[in-house]
């Protein structure tokens, strides 16, 4: 049997400097992004969101990025989910991108807020049809009896609807407006590099290399 504390790794593809890093995270952020899709990395845009519910005890889940800009960092859910519960009570998340075959991560922290409905019902209808029916047809984060309940759903919204399914109103986009950025690049010995950015009050951002 594998002692799991023996396994080991040793870091050494990439580093991160200050003067080899762009001084505004999001164009970091973006560049880390491309890189992980060029390189092919499995599904590259998923990332682990964190919030914190009313008994103060943290959750994670995987979501997908579905968009960034200077406003924040967009994905889509159930409104009526465990998380979206969590983010009515406390609009404060965080956000963790590991590309395991670059040796990085990317962590965000920040305010959460809904997207317009405007911006939620553009994406839903990009969406393929079997994801638009599930919407309607996944009753997220509640106990169901079994897999049956969830097929029988989509049947009968399938039928509802036909080709043209509606965005259910408990179903919409977030949008994390980061307040911090960290970002790890993996290095020999676990000396690894670690840059985090803070927001400034002229517009701009400080950052810091932090000890690993």
């Amino acid at each position: 049997m594998t002692n799991i504390a023996d396994l080991r790794k040793s870091y050494e593809r990439h580093e991160l400097s200050e003067s080899a890093s762009h001084s505004d995270p999001l164009q970091q952020f973006d560049q880390w992004l491309h890189e992980a899709i060029a390189a092919e990395v499995p599904e590259p845009n998923a990332m682990t969101l964190a919030t914190v519910g009313s008994d103060l005890r943290p959750s994670t889940r995987v979501v997908l990025i579905k968009g960034f800009d200077a406003q924040g960092i967009v994905w889509y859910t159930n409104y009526a989910s465990r998380k979206g519960q969590e983010l009515a009570g406390n609009p404060y998340a965080a956000l963790q991108f590991h590309w395991v075959e670059l040796e990085r991560v990317v962590r965000i922290e920040g305010l959460v807020q809904k997207v317009s409905n405007e911006e939620s019902d553009a994406y839903f209808h990009t969406r393929p049809l079997d994801s638009r029916i599930g919407a309607w047809a996944s009753p997220q984060s509640q106990v169901i009896s079994g897999r049956s309940v969830l097929v029988a759903n989509a049947a009968k919204y399938g039928a509802q609807f036909l080709l043209q399914p509606p965005r259910p109103p408990h179903w919409g986009g977030y949008r994390l407006q980061a307040q911090q950025w960290q970002f790890w690049q993996g290095r020999k010995s676990r000396l690894h590099d670690r840059l985090r950015y803070t927001p400034q009050a002229d517009g701009g951002w400080l950052r810091e290399r932090l000890a690993p």
